[in-house]
């Protein structure tokens, strides 16, 4: 064979895949299945295998296909064969292995039995662990029994004893997978797009959402096109919305969202439902020094102005006339669309100049003038009592 006939064949051949080291974490491709054992090209010169037992559901079915692309960890070289597995745990797992995975960073799979002092006890592969409050989940644990008999990933922080000793984070594992998904997020998100999320954390000023790997917030402000004094009146806990992304900064991790604009603005249809001069009922939702904001609809809120109220009597508050709640009905005076600004008055309401037009006495008649003032009238009947 010639030098020249080596190298092209040299050249067409793979590279070799560097070495692996356990807990390396990669991506792999089923390529068979075969009993308790799944097949992996894992991209080396042999095929890796995987315990079937780790994806297999609760009726024995596996969950995978030839074909299915999974992400995996490399656990150890034993026989000419590569071992890989998701997560130990599932299986049978030696106490050796369990330390295997501490060193390794791999994740390890735990079932939540019961709620102890400081935390919760953890069943790892037949030996009990330890999970912290702090460490299980990325968020603050409000209500422990929503974790019991659940079987989740953790990373062993702590092994001694020989396993009697098993310190497990599950916060560590979610937050790896948070970062990889706010990777794939940073190539996806763009503003002005709309994104499906769950409400995570309820706050004074807004909600915080979860739009899968990153959290983003509702101010108060984005949650409703009228005005929202508490998010509980719109939102919970848990609760799945659909929101539009206002403002991206990956510097800072930071995503403004909005729930409002994935809705019809209400004002957009106001100079047809509204025009000048027709009759409305509304509810009176707050009160100011300078006026009552009156509810017509969701989102749409106009002004009775102070001066329009005491049915022509001064009054220094609307509070005087007015209370929270009270329902009312309204005329439309003027329309802003631009400014959102609606102007009421009561419906019974009378402008001043026509007030005074309306009270103003009629002219005097010719035989009253006639008659002088009411002080000419009573020195005429003194004179004529002398």
């Amino acid at each position: 064979m010639s030098d020249e006939t080596f190298a092209e064949l040299f050249q067409d051949k793979p590279a070799a895949r560097s070495a692996l080291h356990p807990g390396d974490r990669l991506e792999a491709t089923v390529v068979g299945i075969s009993g308790d054992t799944i097949f992996l090209d894992a991209g080396g010169k042999s095929e890796g295998v995987l315990s079937a037992a780790e994806l297999r559901s609760p009726d024995g079915t596996v969950t995978v296909a030839i074909g299915d692309r999974l992400a995996v960890f490399f656990l150890a070289a034993r026989g000419g064969e590569m071992v890989f597995t998701t997560r130990i745990g599932s299986g049978q797992t030696s106490s050796r292995e369990l330390e295997e995975a501490f060193q390794a960073g791999i994740p390890v799979e735990g079932k939540v039995t019961a709620e102890v002092k400081g935390g919760f006890s953890v069943m790892v592969a037949g030996q009990r662990g330890f999970c912290p409050y702090s460490q299980m989940d990325v968020r603050k644990v409000e209500d422990a029994q929503t974790y019991l008999d659940k079987t989740l990933a953790f990373k062993i922080i702590e092994f001694g004893g020989q396993g009697r000793n098993i310190i497990l984070s599950a916060r560590a594992v979610q937050e790896e997978q948070r970062q990889r998904e706010r990777e794939q997020l940073k190539d996806r998100l763009v503003e002005g797009m709309q994104v499906s999320g769950t409400v995570t954390s309820i706050r004074d000023f807004g909600a915080f959402v979860d739009i899968g790997g990153i959290d983003g917030l509702i101010p108060l402000s984005e949650l409703a096109w009228g005005q929202t004094d508490r998010v509980e009146d719109v939102l919970s806990r848990g609760q799945q919305v659909t929101v539009t992304i206002k403002r991206l900064d990956w510097d800072k991790e930071r995503i403004s969202l909005s729930l409002r604009e994935t809705t019809e603005n209400p004002w957009d249809k106001v100079p047809a439902r509204y025009p000048v001069g027709s009759i409305h009922r509304g509810r009176v939702s707050r009160l100011t020094p300078f006026g009552a904001f009156v509810t017509l609809e969701p989102g749409v809120d106009g002004l009775l102005h102070i001066s329009k109220l005491g049915s022509g009597r001064r009054i220094n508050h609307p509070r005087e006339v007015l209370e929270g709640g009270q329902e009312v009905t309204v005329t439309i005076e003027s329309v802003n669309v631009d400014q959102k600004r609606l102007a009421l008055a009561p419906e019974d309401y009378i402008a001043k100049e026509q007030e005074e037009e309306v009270a103003a006495p009629p002219p005097p008649s010719r035989e009253a003038a006639s008659m002088g003032t009411l002080g000419d009238l009573l020195r005429t009947q003194l004179h004529k009592k002398r």
